[in-house]
């Protein structure tokens, strides 16, 4: 299988560079072929009432998470989007930073399709808080 064409600190520069919105919150701890492992940081903005993370910081990170293992693969494609992101919610976050396990399970020459697994720092992927879909359209 091929390997990432970009490398971490690479992609962490495009984040920065394209997303500065998002970059300062989040890190990329892995990359291989096809694969991505992504934290987000916990932060209070991210939080909802109860002290965990919200669902729209969980998306945001399988999100991401998908584009890191796919811009990783393909290089600095600004433009591939997301055009499906499914979230099922399975257990409370604890209150600490979570990462993501996210995989490429087809990469084509128009859609790129995949799947990740998002759990508490000090967890297990085994037992997720939530797992994700998505499909991305490639420039």
């Amino acid at each position: 299988m091929n390997q990432p064409v970009l490398t971490i600190s690479e992609l962490e520069a495009f984040l920065a560079r394209e997303f500065p919105q998002v970059a300062p919150d989040v890190a990329i701890e892995a990359l291989g072929s096809m694969t991505a492992t992504m934290r987000l940081r916990r932060d209070k903005k991210h939080l909802r009432p109860g002290g965990t993370m919200s669902g729209p910081s969980m998306a945001l990170l399988a999100d991401v998470t998908a584009y890191v293992a796919l811009l990783g693969m393909i290089g600095e494609k600004a433009l591939a989007v997301t055009t499906n992101l499914s979230l099922n919610f399975m257990r409370k976050p604890a209150d600490i930073d979570l990462l993501c396990d996210g995989r490429l399970l087809k990469l084509g020459r128009r859609l790129a399709v995949g799947d990740a697994v998002l759990y508490s720092e000090g967890g297990s992927p085994s037992e997720p808080v939530a797992h994700a879909t998505f499909t991305y359209a490639l420039p």
